[in-house]
């Protein structure tokens, strides 16, 4: 009962995210919204982590079940993208090898920061 209790709360801010959207003057997904709002709310302790863990560990453990939406959507659309299922293919690859090094690079530099720093303020 308590993640149902917690994924409601967060259920709660994707419909506070979804009518801030619908109320802004320009297009901001309310996805964005809602994890901004999310940020927010965790970086000035408004939310607790300890409230939020057992249900992000309950939909992390469960991760599969989100994509069977997509992978319907795909195979539903077949017909449409069948003749560009190839470029689609490797739009997707490289995307997945951008992301791969994004992350990657932004670890290291992440990194290298928290060291320079570290040793910055030590030297002080």
């Amino acid at each position: 009962m308590k993640i149902l209790k917690q994924l409601g709360g967060l259920f709660l801010l994707c419909i506070i995210g979804e009518i801030l959207s619908a109320l802004l003057p320009f297009p901001l997904p309310a996805g964005v919204l809602c994890m901004v709002l999310l940020f927010l709310g965790l970086s000035c302790h408004i939310i607790q982590i300890d409230v939020l863990r057992e249900s992000a560990d309950f939909m992390l453990k469960n991760m599969a079940f989100f994509f069977i939406p997509a992978s319907v959507g795909i195979v539903e659309y077949y017909p449409l993208i069948k003749h560009t299922w190839l470029p689609l293919l490797i739009i997707c690859i490289l995307a997945t090898f951008a992301t791969f090094a994004a992350t990657a690079y932004t670890v290291r530099l992440v990194i290298f920061l928290q060291t320079k720093f570290r040793n910055g303020g030590a030297k002080k």
